[in-house]
Parts: structure tokens; sequence; C-alpha cells
């Protein structure tokens, strides 16, 4: 399904041939990511549990994220609003209006079934661009403080490892 077209991009459902490209194109980055991993998430968007977006700039697969339709963990579990995981956009790609085209799109289809849709970021620079992107988009802190690998964080304590499961909560609501 496309959920979003003009001259240059597309957005549209994630198929398999994608996997591939985005496992190409982020270990070009320098990154490790993990072929089983877009296979899982191929996997739960075909048992409805989520939409994956692909991103297309000028035929090529540029971005993607991951709208999962419940929230299994975190400070929005069991609430009944969506979850935006997993938002990228591979480098070259990246201050061309990818990533706000995903995000529309994402919102969007959120907002078929919430009035608000949430989101964990990480902390470390790296996420610095998506951070300042979610601020620009409305998105706020949940107000729960900071997460680590699924549990809630707690004054004083010492977390090791600034990795990816270092996140703080945020959401936005989409309609009143």
């Amino acid at each position: 399904m496309i959920f979003y077209q003009d001259e240059e991009l597309v957005v549209r459902n994630m198929d398999e041939a994608d996997a591939q490209v985005f496992f190409d194109g982020y270990t070009a980055q320098g990154w490790h990511p993990d072929m089983e991993y877009y296979r899982m998430r191929l996997r739960d968007q075909a048992e409805g549990k989520c939409v994956a977006l692909t991103a297309v700039y000028q035929g090529s697969p540029a971005g993607s994220l991951y709208l999962y339709r419940t929230v299994d963990a975190g400070p929005f579990a069991g609430r009944g609003i969506p979850e935006i995981v997993d938002f990228g956009v591979l480098q070259k790609y990246q201050r061309r209006g990818v990533g706000d085209r995903l995000m529309d799109a994402a919102e969007q289809i959120a907002a078929q079934q919430a009035d608000s849709v949430c989101l964990g970021v990480g902390l470390c620079a790296e996420y610095g661009s998506a951070q300042r992107m979610y601020v620009r988009r409305g998105y706020i802190p949940d107000g729960s403080g900071v997460w680590y690998q699924g549990r809630q964080c707690v004054q004083y304590e010492s977390v090791c490892t600034i990795d990816d499961d270092l996140v703080l909560y945020l959401s936005k609501r989409l309609r009143s």
C-alpha cells in the first residue's frame, strides 16, 4: 500500500527486498545490522502487529520505521497508544524530507486508531537529529524519566552502558 507519493518520494509498506538494501546501507555506515531483525519486522507486519513503512527516494529505499498497534513495555504499555519503533533514514538520504514524510505517514495511520502516538528515543549524540526532529514535530516527554532495557530507571541509579536501550519516551497528541 502507498501512504504518500510525490515526484521524488514514495512511502509504502516494506517488502522483503528492502531488507537487503537497508542491511547493506547500514553496514556501509559502519553499523552492525542483522537480517533476522528485518525478517522479524516483516513477520510482525504479515501478522498485523505493525505497519512496516519504507520511504523510497528517487527509486531507492532510503528510510524505514515500524508502527506497532499496541505497546507491550514502557510507560505506554496497555494504554491503546500505537508506538513508532526504529525510525531511521540512511545517512546519504538525510535532510531531504524523507524522515518527515515517514513520520507523517506513521502519524496518519496511528490517528486512525488512537488520539496519540508514542516512541522512545535514544539519549546519546547519535540520536541528536532524531531528538530535535521529534521536538520540532510536537512530541513531548511523558514524564516517566529514563528507561533502560524496558525498565524505568530511578534517581541515582547507575546505568553502565549508554546504548540503544537507554531511552526517553515521548508522545504526541494527534487529535483532540
